[in-house]
């Protein structure tokens, strides 16, 4: 896919996270749609996927360890072709395959069940960990929000992945730099990220604007090169981007829209997407 492309993909990842977020009457929008353009670059361009074969054993593994972002994955994931879009409208509802958080006994490309924050770094360690003593060649990504890497358990899988040289891991951090209390900075400051995966014999590579493409593929392309030692992507995004009201909005953490919000919502993704269809 261009630039273009993806962009225009991503617009789609939103409207399927608002859809969803907006049934379920419940949901996380906010890390949600922050994560949307990162979700659209590794599902559309950044992994080796199939979603023919989604159990591949060949296939790089994808672990969202802020797992209530799900919408977020879950729309991703409808949009790449792992199952209907028109599942998304089901979010959370009993007998749903798409509950709150990710869960992989029920859910196609779901490769780790993930929500406990903190814990869905250490899942990823051990599947890179697998795959080096198996001498396979699939990569793990992991995506963590801000907020979640306050956890003391996100340092131990970092100083085990740094001290085991997981060249095959690449750990993403989602700094909107907003979390379910507050900003992060005034909750619990986790600066500097940059100088901690430093300090745990990380490249670390900071993406001043990851809701970019262009941004994105550099970061992606020079964590792929990096060889001895796991990467970290530390990428500046923007809570609720996409949607007017969302954005930098705290009390979009964790909320969903009404019927109102929600055409409104629906409105400036149509404008965004008529925008680039312009291009």
């Amino acid at each position: 896919m261009n630039k273009t492309e993806l962009q225009k993909m991503a617009v789609e990842v939103r409207k399927g996270i608002v859809t969803g977020v907006h049934a379920a009457k419940a949901g996380h929008p906010g890390g949600s749609l922050s994560a949307a353009d990162v979700f659209t670059y590794l599902y559309f361009e950044e992994m080796n996927i199939d979603p023919e074969n989604p159990k591949d054993p060949g296939r790089d593994r994808f672990v969202l360890s802020k797992g209530h972002t799900a919408p977020g994955l879950y729309s991703v994931l409808a949009n790449r072709g792992y199952f209907p879009v028109e599942d998304l409208k089901t979010l959370r509802h009993i007998g749903s395959h798409l509950q709150g958080h990710p869960c992989i006994q029920h859910t196609p490309g779901i490769d780790m069940s993930s929500g406990s924050l903190g814990q869905g770094i250490s899942a990823a360690v051990g599947m890179a960990l697998s795959a080096k003593l198996s001498q396979d060649t699939y990569r793990v990504y992991t995506l963590l929000g801000d907020g979640e890497i306050q956890e003391g358990q996100v340092w131990e899988a970092a100083m085990f992945a740094g001290h085991r040289k997981l060249d095959n891991l690449c750990v993403i951090v989602d700094n909107n730099g907003l979390q379910i209390d507050g900003p992060v900075d005034q909750v619990c400051s986790p600066y500097p990220i940059d100088k901690k995966f430093e300090a745990f014999n990380f490249h670390v590579i900071s993406v001043a604007d990851g809701n970019d493409f262009d941004q994105l593929k550099a970061a992606f392309d020079e964590a792929r090169a990096t060889k001895g030692m796991p990467a970290a992507i530390v990428m500046k995004t923007v809570k609720g981007k996409g949607v007017s009201f969302m954005e930098n909005q705290v009390g979009w953490h964790g909320k969903a829209p009404n019927d109102e919000e929600y055409a409104i919502a629906m409105a400036d993704l149509e404008k965004a997407g008529e925008a680039l269809c312009q291009k």
